[in-house]
């Protein structure tokens, strides 16, 4: 039986209350709720690390990729989201499988955009964060032939990348170690003044920095779409086929505040806070996959 189905003998039956949201609402495009935001404003989360915010995607029955890549699932409007929020952040974090199957290229590609972080007292590009245990990462990915690219390895690998066009800085931690992210976000702060990080992804990572308490809000779109499937089953799909979170069980589930939702035609966009952020996981980083 479900277990919303069973009753508690002698307990006095809950009645919790549901609130109907309004489909009707003042429209505005990505940029302007990105404004408002103010993302680039806020005080980092303590005097140590950055305020992280996480931004995923999930069609409604969990999937974070089609194919191996999040792209099938993203839609006008989500993309002009994703943009928006590089826009307004110090740093763009991602694992390094993340930036493979994605192909990162330049983070800030509009002239328009990089003079509004200007405006807002940002640098042109954000800093790109890559966080890769084994430096599993091929220079031939678009952003290492950028010459105004920005990047930051986080490795526990002695090894460095071939010179590229890129700039290309390391946080390093002992190979006899787990990555540990927490550092690596207060090295982030004091070596290269992050204030606010954006964090892309993708699914390990997100769940590593979730459990480790490194997140202060998530932004969460979720696409109209039904995509079926068996999570972890990369055969059936052409790709590792993931849901938003891949790894250990986070044991307790983390609490979220909603703060704000919303929707492009079908699709959801929804915005929380993250409330519960000493949680641990049921391993350490160190048995996880290299995001």
């Amino acid at each position: 039986m479900d277990a919303r189905m069973r009753e508690q003998p002698h307990a006095t039956p809950a009645r919790p209350l549901l609130e109907r949201l309004e489909a009707a609402g003042e429209a505005a495009s990505a940029a302007q709720i990105v404004e408002r935001l103010g993302l680039w404003q806020r005080p980092a989360s303590s005097s140590e690390r950055p305020f992280v915010t996480l931004n995923m995607i999930s069609t409604v029955d969990g999937r974070a990729t089609l194919g191996g890549r999040s792209g099938p699932i993203s839609n006008g409007a989500d993309k002009a989201l994703f943009h928006g929020l590089r826009s307004a952040t110090d740093a763009v974090l991602a694992g390094a499988g993340t930036v493979r199957s994605e192909r990162y290229g330049r983070p800030i590609r509009d002239a328009e955009r990089r003079e509004e972080r200007l405006r807002r007292g940002l640098e042109q590009e954000p800093l790109t964060c890559i966080v890769s245990g084994r430096l599993a990462l091929d220079t031939s990915i678009p952003l290492f032939a950028e010459p105004a690219a920005r990047v930051v390895i986080v490795t526990s690998s002695p090894a460095s990348l071939p010179a590229s066009a890129a700039h290309v800085d390391y946080i390093r931690t002992p190979a006899s170690e787990p990555l540990n992210l927490g550092t690596a976000l207060v090295e982030l702060r004091e070596r290269f003044a992050v204030r606010a990080l954006l964090c892309e992804g993708g699914p390990h990572l997100a769940c590593q920095l979730i459990a480790a308490g490194l997140v202060d809000e998530l932004f969460l779109s979720v696409a109209a779409k039904l995509a079926g499937g068996d999570l972890g089953d990369g055969e059936a799909t052409g790709g590792e086929a993931l849901r938003m979170l891949a790894g250990r069980e986070l044991q307790p589930p983390v609490e979220l505040e909603l703060l704000d939702v919303l929707r492009s035609r079908s699709d959801l966009f929804l915005r929380y806070g993250v409330l519960a952020r000493e949680c641990v996981s049921r391993a350490t980083s160190s048995s996880w996959p290299d995001p």
